[in-house]
């Protein structure tokens, strides 16, 4: 079983380059199933109901998120009704959408399992991911369990890898938008990495145009942060996965 898992796909120049990457990667590395955050998609803040139907056409078959979940307020109508969108699990109850999902494989009876989750470390206070994590765990009913974990702290996102060493698949960190060199197997089987980095324009700030975001560090002024284009690149790594136990056999670091 592979799986690949695109890093944070960022507003237009990111939704270019994954409408053709993802797809050139399925078929090259027989690609059973592909995962993608797509908390920025819209503009670099938040997605809308359209774009998730275009990450649909690009291959995507489960979008995750993470704190931006909530930027664009016209998903919330219809959050509840996708069965390939999810939201961070750790979010206060009661809250739209679903924190976790299983997805059959077409022609087998294989089940992904895919949970995401939220860190605490500099960002909005949220339920604790470690617990919420073991309650999601329990409500899935398959060996093959990925968790994309949306979080700022590396030693926040390393304990997570560690804390569910054995009970899933894989952990992969989101949300800093740079590709970490640090992807391994943990000893008993689940494969790690601190951030699978981002889809979009790598002449940026992490997305945003450079200008914009020099502006805002060094007035200390709001800005317009607007999508930067060029040089485009999809991020993100490929797990090899044993179907009957559940773990990973490698993980791979992908850059296009």
């Amino acid at each position: 079983m592979k799986i690949l898992f695109v890093g944070d796909i960022y507003g237009k120049p990111g939704r270019k380059i994954a409408s053709s990457a993802i797809a050139t990667i399925r078929n090259k590395e027989s690609i059973d199933f592909v995962i993608a955050n797509g908390e920025n998609s819209a503009g670099g803040f938040g997605i809308t109901l359209p774009i998730l139907r275009k990450l649909e056409r690009y291959g995507v078959d489960c979008i995750t998120s993470g704190n931006h979940i909530w930027d664009k307020k016209e998903i919330i109508a219809d959050i509840d009704t996708l069965t390939n969108l999810i939201r961070p699990a750790n979010y206060p109850e009661p809250v739209h959408g679903k924190g976790s999902q299983t997805f059959s494989i077409s022609d087998s009876n294989i089940q992904i399992g895919v949970i995401n989750l939220l860190g605490r470390s500099f960002m909005a206070q949220v339920e604790c991911p470690f617990r919420t994590a073991i309650n999601e765990i329990k409500k899935l009913d398959t060996s093959i369990i990925i968790v994309d974990f949306h979080a700022e702290s590396p030693a926040e996102k390393k304990a997570m890898g560690f804390w569910l060493d054995g009970k899933v698949s894989a952990v992969l960190g989101s949300h800093t938008h740079v590709q970490s060199a640090d992807e391994q197997i943990l000893p008993q089987g689940t494969a790690y990495i601190t951030d699978a980095g981002m889809t979009g324009g790598f002449d940026s700030v992490i997305g945003v145009k450079a200008r914009k975001s020099i502006e805002y560090f060094t007035s200390g002024t709001p800005q317009r942060f607007d999508s930067a284009r060029g040089n485009e690149h999809l991020n993100g790594v490929i797990l090899d996965i044993d179907e009957a136990a559940g773990k990973t056999l490698s993980i791979q670091r992908i850059i296009t």
